[in-house]
């Protein structure tokens, strides 16, 4: 039979607990990894990017021309032009010179001379370089989350890689009858967090069984849930006593339930 294990009668403060977790916490170290795998992840140090568009495209298909030689234009008044126009499809360079883009059937074709039946204005059809990206722009400042928006944008620049702190989280679920839903519960928050996480269940409620589970040298952070009481089969903070199981550096607490007066059992 397992005996009971003993816990403190008293209770710590969350703020002293939550002191002594953090005191010696530092970032995790920062990796490179495909835009795929980046989404929900907290950046870290990243190079600026180049505009984008890094010249002059054009927006629309048209003729592309400048637009003070346009001045005055109009059907009842066809400017003719001494050069043919040069014709541009959406996404290719502006021609030097020119400006804007004109629709197609502004431009008369017809006669022994090409006229414009229409004005623009500078810009009209076209994105300016750096209209969508300004040059020196940082995907995601450090310290904050990837998100949809910061991907695209370095999928504009080109990029193919980010560099991001992603933490390795092990959470270790101690079995019991009846389903289990805290683990499932804190390993979602900590991928919506952005870590890495991986859910291990011990084989049984003895002091073996979890020990054996206990694996700190994957993971910056391992958390257990489970067999923290002080019943007959409760044996998770024996297991934690357990020398050489989770390291030197480990916090010498039980993290597993929280009183309605914000309390942690020692």
């Amino acid at each position: 039979m397992i005996p009971s294990q003993r816990l403190s009668a008293s209770l710590t403060p969350l703020d002293v607990a939550l002191a002594a977790l953090l005191r010696d916490l530092a970032p995790v170290a920062p990796i490179e990894i495909p835009l795929a795998e980046a989404l929900g992840c907290i950046a870290a140090g990243m190079p600026p990017l180049k505009a984008h568009p890094p010249h002059d495209i054009a927006a629309t298909d048209g003729w592309a021309l400048r637009a003070r030689d346009l001045v005055g234009a109009s059907s009842y008044s066809p400017l003719p032009l001494t050069t043919s126009p040069v014709w541009v499809e959406t996404g290719d360079a502006m021609p030097e010179a020119c400006d804007c883009v004109i629709d197609s059937d502004a431009v008369d074709q017809t006669g022994a001379t090409v006229q414009v039946l229409a004005e623009a204005i500078p810009g009209q059809g076209v994105r300016r370089a750096g209209s969508d990206i300004a040059g020196g722009t940082v995907v995601v400042e450090a310290g904050r989350r990837v998100l949809p928006r910061g991907l695209m944008m370095a999928r504009a620049g080109g990029m193919e890689r980010l560099l991001v702190r992603r933490p390795r989280l092990s959470v270790v679920n101690i079995p019991a009858p009846g389903d289990a839903v805290t683990a499932p519960l804190i390993a979602d928050s900590a991928r919506k967090a952005g870590a890495d996480v991986v859910c291990i269940e011990a084989a049984g409620r003895d002091p073996e069984s979890i020990a054996k589970a206990l694996d700190a040298e994957g993971c910056d952070l391992l958390l257990t849930t489970g067999g923290s009481g002080v019943g007959r089969t409760d044996a998770t903070v024996a297991a934690l006593a357990q020398p050489n199981k989770i390291g030197p550096t480990a916090i010498p607490f039980s993290l597993a339930y929280l009183t309605k007066s914000q309390t942690i059992r020692k």
